[in-house]
């Protein structure tokens, strides 16, 4: 399939897919409302077709990279699931203790997207860990609709202390220098924010991508800094930023957020046409420096 790129779709077609990838509709709704936009001989199959995930796209650093040491690893969260598993990265040539970063998916599970992002931050030099959270329902499915249908099976509250055990292990983990960073996108976005406020002695520093923002009485418990990452065409979610943004500069937060022009939810994400290569690739860099610098010192 050839890529395509978000300024070939109309912008209200990719709302209506924002909403389907969110559960706010089902297939047979977004199929019934693109075919509005179905012209020229195209069906709303194949609009969802091109905008659905091509993950062999996202892969930027191979498996078997030879700079990486990656493992499968089982932990504990007693207040969660019990038992969960997560991909764990680390660069395969490091010396001393490693800055970690947690690193959180969408509302799918862990996919091959998040599990390259993991490797990219280790070969920048940082012990990466990405949790799957439908592992007590078996792991990442292989597809995003299954994940996503698997995902809202989970309860919240117990998928949060899923993402605060793993948070804790990387404050307590061997090769850990105990600073512990957290990236997150989409649902994994709204988590960074929320871990922020709910383990603030654990979170040094925090990334939502196009994340959910917490409620503006839970800011003041944030200690950590934070680099947030929107899409200006993100309506759903730039909707929440400025009572965010209020809450932060009266809690005193250290912050610094970076609206993308013309980038949609989802425009870090390199196997759909939301990717905005522009964009992903300036907040990518941010995103790097900001963790070298809150992390390493």
């Amino acid at each position: 399939m050839n890529r395509k790129h978000a300024s070939e779709f109309d912008q209200q077609l990719l709302d209506l897919y924002d909403g389907y990838a969110h559960g706010e509709m089902s297939r047979r709704d977004f199929l019934e409302r693109a075919s509005d936009f179905a012209v020229g001989g195209v069906t709303a199959a194949s609009l969802l077709a091109s905008l659905s995930p091509e993950y062999a796209w996202a892969q930027q650093v191979p498996q078997d990279d030879p700079r990486l040491m990656s493992e499968s690893l089982e932990y504990a969260s007693p207040s969660g699931a019990g038992t969960m598993h997560g991909y764990l990265v680390r660069p395969a040539a490091a010396s001393g203790k490693l800055p970690a970063v947690l690193v959180i998916h969408e509302n799918r599970g862990l996919n091959p997207y998040i599990e390259d992002v993991t490797r990219r931050l280790g070969t920048a030099g940082f012990l990466a860990f990405a949790p799957d959270a439908l592992a007590p329902l078996g792991g990442y499915p292989g597809n995003d609709d299954a994940g996503r249908a698997l995902q809202r099976k989970r309860d919240r509250e117990e998928m949060t202390e899923d993402f605060i055990a793993a948070a804790r292990l990387l404050q307590t983990h061997s090769a850990a220098n105990g600073k512990v960073g957290v990236v997150g996108f989409c649902f994994g976005g709204g988590m960074a924010n929320k871990l922020a406020v709910r383990v603030p002695e654990v979170i040094t520093a925090a990334v939502p991508f196009y994340g959910a923002q917490p409620a503006a009485e839970d800011v003041p418990k944030i200690k950590a800094t934070l680099l947030l990452h929107y899409g200006e065409l993100d309506r759903r979610i730039n909707a929440g930023w400025p009572a965010y943004e209020k809450a932060l500069k009266a809690a005193g937060v250290k912050y610094t957020a970076h609206i993308y022009e013309a980038a949609n939810h989802g425009f870090h994400n390199d196997t759909t046409p939301r990717y905005d290569e522009m964009a992903a690739k300036l907040a990518w860099q941010r995103t790097i420096d900001f963790f070298n610098a809150s992390l390493r010192s």
